[in-house]
């Protein structure tokens, strides 16, 4: 009766999921083989995606999740027209992007074989929000600010799961959509997750051997016949860049891993191996710096403008990225993207002038801070202790010491530094951020929003976040579109989190590797269900 009651309402926007996900592209798949995948280093938090902040973890625990939707692997800049479904078969928005319902599948199951059902939806976001009605709880919640304008969630039969909004946001299908919104199961503890993996996927973990491997075996029970089209897949944990380079160069790996493949890595490989496959994508991955605006001295606004000021984003681009990366402010600039600001538009911004232009500014902006040639300020600068993260750190501490700010670089662990800047237990970071999908309310709310855990700068303004709340209820996509780019503005002038530069990858893989296509964000194509070997 509930569900006859929710489809009389009246569906203002019906969508049929894939039934099956894209077909694989090119030439008639073959079946069988194992994959050997890229791990660059071993999953910090096992495979609790909820509870992780890197695509170190998200990515290799994708082939064992499903979602409620997806991004179609097939296509790689994604929207909202790329949306397909996985565990849903069909959504309906409601009540003007007020109530979002889904109708889920019959026929899945989980790898233990459980059936799955519309309690484990429910049972997934209210852990995520930290509902009063939730039977669990994570370690730490990083995106837990996605699903603050969720009032409720409603699951009126096992097939059917209603999410009923404060207020209309049609943005949330799209966090939904991201790699980091797996659907978990109702009847294994959030724990067993950074351990083991039960999920509803293409794969199944079979073993998981810390600091060496992950190997998984394809999941009879898939719900989509005839996938995947693999036996298995193999990660495998090379620390050592140069080494993992090697073992792809060697064929010893038949993938890269999503984001480490620099035009100078990429160069390498083609020289050596003439037939390997590159795709050229954004990783929707920004560098930037992080300011503890609650600590001095970057609780005086001048002293972090004066930091946006003095490091040139194209020397940035050349030196630490040998050009494979590209301008940009918080969100993703075209034809990566859909919201970032033109370039003509960042000129005006700080940092995105001629280099001894802004580098003047900087100087002016710490004098009238009291921080001089006689008293210059001394800082350590914290980052992440892998190679991706100290190409660019280096390069941020010699623009620093050209302003007068002597930068001292502190390495920190992977597993310790989201817990680190979490807790604001540091002065300033040289950072990286990804978004687990390209939309501002993922962004904004994650980064930027008072109290967000991801908010490492503990950046917190009253105009700002009424900045967030009309974008994101604004149905008229140009409207919305113009009050992005002045959100993005005001970020830069208020420089918590000065954007550096959007990242490149040169995605790399054999060319017996088939039905793979990389998209412009590293967090969400590596499912490996459509994908097979031709050898």
């Amino acid at each position: 009766m509930r569900r006859r009651t929710l489809v009389a309402l009246g569906a203002t926007a019906l969508v049929v999921g894939a039934l099956s996900l894209t077909p694989a592209i090119g030439q008639g798949p073959k079946t069988g083989g194992v994959l050997n995948v890229m791990l660059r280093e071993d999953l910090a938090q096992g495979f609790a995606t909820h509870e992780t902040a890197t695509v170190a973890t998200s990515t290799p625990s994708l082939p064992c999740f499903s979602n409620l939707v997806f991004f179609d692997p097939a296509k790689k800049t994604e929207s909202l027209d790329t949306v397909i479904g996985e565990l849903a078969e069909k959504w309906s928005w409601q009540d003007n992007y007020k109530n979002l319902v889904f109708f889920l599948r019959k026929d899945v199951k989980w790898h233990d074989g459980k059936p799955f059902t519309s309690k484990d939806v429910k049972y997934t976001f209210d852990m995520v929000r930290e509902s009063p009605e939730a039977t669990a709880k994570l370690r730490i919640n990083p995106r837990k600010d996605w699903y603050a304008n969720v009032e409720h969630i409603e699951a009126p039969d096992p097939y059917t799961v209603v999410f009923r909004l404060k207020r209309p946001q049609p943005s949330l299908l799209l966090m939904l959509a991201s790699g980091y919104s797996p659907i978990y199961a109702a009847h294994i503890p959030p724990a067993n997750y950074r351990t083991t993996c039960v999920g509803t996927g293409p794969f199944k973990v079979k073993e998981w051997r810390k600091g060496e491997f992950i190997e998984y075996v394809k999941n009879p029970d898939f719900y989509i016949k005839g996938r995947p089209y693999l036996d298995g897949l193999r990660y495998v944990v090379i620390v050592e860049r140069g080494t993992r380079t090697a073992a792809l160069q060697s064929g010893q790996l038949d993938v890269a891993f999503p984001g480490e493949t620099g035009r100078t890595a990429m160069e390498q490989l083609k020289k050596a191996v003439p037939s390997m496959v590159f795709q050229q994508v954004a990783q929707n991955v920004s560098d930037n710096i992080i300011m503890n605006t609650k600590k001095p001295p970057f609780d005086n606004p001048k002293v972090r403008l004066a930091v946006s000021y003095a490091i040139d984003r194209r020397g940035l681009i050349q030196a630490a990225h040998q050009g494979g990366a590209v301008l940009g402010a918080a969100m993703l600039p075209k034809p990566y993207g859909v919201w970032g600001m033109l370039e003509k538009d960042l000129l005006a911004l700080p940092g995105y002038g001629k280099p001894d232009e802004m580098k003047a500014q900087a100087k002016k902006l710490l004098a009238e801070a009291g921080i001089t040639a006689q008293n210059p300020l001394k800082v350590e600068v914290g980052v992440r202790a892998i190679a991706i993260y100290l190409d660019m750190a280096s390069f941020v501490v010699n623009e620093l010491k050209q302003v007068g700010i002597e930068g001292t670089l502190k390495q920190v662990e992977t597993a310790q530094w989201h817990p680190m800047a979490t807790r604001g237990d540091y002065q300033m970071g040289a950072n990286l951020t990804g978004l687990g999908t390209d939309d501002p309310d993922a962004n904004f709310y994650e980064n930027y929003a008072c109290g967000s855990p991801r908010n490492y700068s503990q950046y917190c303004s009253e105009e700002v976040m009424k900045m967030f709340e009309r974008q994101s209820q604004e149905l008229d996509p140009k409207k919305r579109a113009a009050m992005v780019v002045d959100i993005q503005k005001k970020l830069e002038q208020d420089a918590p989190r000065p954007i550096l530069a959007q990242r490149l990858d040169y995605y790399a893989h054999w060319a017996h590797v088939k039905g793979l296509v990389a998209h412009n964000n590293v967090y969400n194509f590596s499912r490996f269900q459509d994908v097979w070997k031709d050898k």
